[in-house]
């Protein structure tokens, strides 16, 4: 796998050591558009690695760096993720730049082979969880949607990068919680986003930092169905993908 090198200068030392990676889109008009702002120092921002549509990769920021990727943001409890994550940008505009009409642009397969290429490598020199490899979404679900709903995360993790729930089928009953809800089902609900590692607490109330934090589990784990309801799709999916998280903690 060949990777070129285009130095970024947004970049500073890490506070800890690698534990987690990060994927994102760059939601931007063209892969050259990203690259120079990644490296335009008025911009603060950047990432390890980009991916352009037909599989070359670039990277900004050595891995050992702190690359300015995550912002504002948690999982499993943790923050400053800049420090403990390696950032991936793949090229693609999403749902900052759609096609013309309206849906989310495609990933090339070109491109999603050397996105699994780069994080086997990745994973094989660090030290990262299969449940710590997420989406910008999952650890800021209140500002960001990347890599999106069209993203195919059980392609990656049929190759061993994160995790995805069981294709058996659902056996759904009719229960569903609602923004609004409070109560102990919704406590127990969120008390399963935390362990899977959502920013929110069990407060009992489902509020909008539980509707956005179910929006961005259904983005990557019920792709067809982005409403903020725990609808008993998702919350069959829920339970399934805590359990498999329980189990990786």
């Amino acid at each position: 796998m060949q990777v070129e090198q285009v130095p970024s200068p947004n970049f500073n030392d890490r506070k800890h050591a690698v534990d987690m990676l990060v994927l994102h889109y760059t939601g931007m008009e063209s892969g050259e558009a990203a690259l120079a702002r990644m490296c335009d120092p008025a911009a603060e921002v950047s990432a390890h690695y980009m991916v352009w549509e037909e599989g070359r990769i670039t990277q900004l920021v050595a891995e050992d760096r702190r690359a300015w990727h995550a912002g504002v943001s948690v999982w499993q409890g943790d923050t400053d993720l800049n420090s403990r994550s390696i950032g991936i940008e793949i090229v693609n505009g999403g749902h900052d730049v759609p096609l013309s009409d309206g849906t989310l642009p495609p990933y090339p397969d070109a491109q999603i082979a050397a996105v699994i290429a780069l994080c086997k490598g990745i994973l094989s020199r660090h030290d990262i969880p299969a449940s710590r490899v997420v989406a910008h979404s999952d650890i800021a679900p209140a500002r960001k949607t990347d890599p999106g709903e069209h993203f195919p995360w059980a392609q990656l993790a049929a190759e061993g990068i994160g995790l995805w729930p069981s294709s058996a089928p659902l056996s759904l009953d009719e229960s569903s919680l609602m923004p609004g809800d409070s109560g102990p089902a919704v406590s127990d609900l969120q008390n399963m986003l935390c362990t899977i590692g959502y920013g929110l607490e069990a407060t009992g109330t489902y509020d909008e930092t539980t509707r956005l934090v179910i929006s961005a589990f259904q983005r990557r784990y019920v792709p067809a169905q982005i409403t903020g309801a725990a609808d008993p799709e998702t919350l069959e999916r829920i339970a399934n993908v805590y359990g498999l998280f329980a189990g990786a903690a």
